[in-house]
């Protein structure tokens, strides 16, 4: 394969505070993201303007549902659908996560999410399964920050970054229940290269992590070994995402535009490059919402 470490391009020059889980709707062909400490929420598409769509509460994840509409991933454990606006409540809270919120979500074969709560002083972090009856299950406890997932290929493995111990994890899956087992240690960062945040995989099975304080983003072969590093012009990468209509364009979405003046001119901004792999579509969650 050939793999394109031009510079980065700029998609949006935008002081976003911590732009993340870049999204792309199939359906709409347009990237989704949500600025997390400012709770708004964005969409762009490649031949239009940015496009604000929601203003309340963070959103530290979200998911595409099969009609299109969104689901929503908030503080305190609350889960909510989005639909052009109009919002549903489906999770009013989980009283263990009262101090907290969800960080980053995703979607599996079969609709059901997963979603991880970050850690505070009381308690651990936890990784949850919605299922597609509006259940909540706790499928790991112990975690720091829970962040960027993503299933294997052949669907054998999934995924799941912790950022705070610079861990991702591998997890056998199993599609007919949506249960994990075997947690491994699959790749483990240094404290000098950054500390990993989103991910996703492309669709050869290679594992692309970006990079927060690093400045870069880094592709994982599928059995954990770093393959490639590409570097960016600000800091705080903090989640990328194949897409495009034959996904082949990777946008990456970056942090601290709140702090230009001692960070860089170019910190909250969204990137886009094209690196000669495709990605996937991410899978959509059909959680039933009544």
């Amino acid at each position: 394969m050939n793999i394109k470490t031009k510079q980065p391009s700029i998609l949006l020059d935008h002081p976003h505070h911590n732009a993340e889980v870049p999204t792309w709707h199939p359906q709409l062909q347009c990237l989704y993201w949500t600025d997390i400490p400012q709770g708004k929420m964005y969409r762009y598409h490649p031949q239009g303007k940015p496009e604000q769509i929601y203003a309340g509460e963070p959103v530290g994840g979200f998911t595409i549902q099969k009609d299109g509409s969104l689901l929503l991933f908030k503080t305190k454990g609350t889960i909510e659908h989005w639909q052009e606006g109009q919002i549903k409540t489906i999770v009013a809270e989980i009283p263990a996560e009262r101090l907290t919120r969800f960080n980053d979500a995703i979607a599996d074969p079969l609709g059901r999410v997963y979603s991880g709560t970050v850690a505070t002083s009381e308690c651990s972090g936890r990784l949850y399964r919605l299922d597609l009856d509006g259940s909540l299950q706790v499928i790991m406890e112990g975690l720091t920050v829970p962040n960027g997932m993503g299933f294997s290929p052949d669907l054998k493995y999934f995924y799941v970054t912790d950022s705070d111990t610079r861990t991702v994890y591998r997890f056998e899956y199993y599609l007919a229940t949506g249960e994990l087992s075997d947690p491994q240690v699959h790749i483990l960062t240094t404290e000098i290269d950054g500390v990993p945040d989103g991910l996703t995989i492309d669709s050869e099975g290679y594992i692309w992590s970006a990079r927060w304080d690093g400045g870069h983003i880094f592709r994982y072969s599928p059995e954990g070994e770093e393959v490639l590093r590409i570097p960016f012009p600000t800091a705080l990468v903090s989640s990328l995402t194949f897409g495009g209509a034959d996904y082949s364009r990777l946008y990456v979405t970056t942090a601290g535009g709140q702090n230009r003046s001692t960070e860089d001119n170019l910190a909250g901004s969204i990137f886009y490059l094209n690196p000669g792999v495709t990605g996937k579509a991410e899978f959509l969650s059909q959680i039933d919402v009544g």
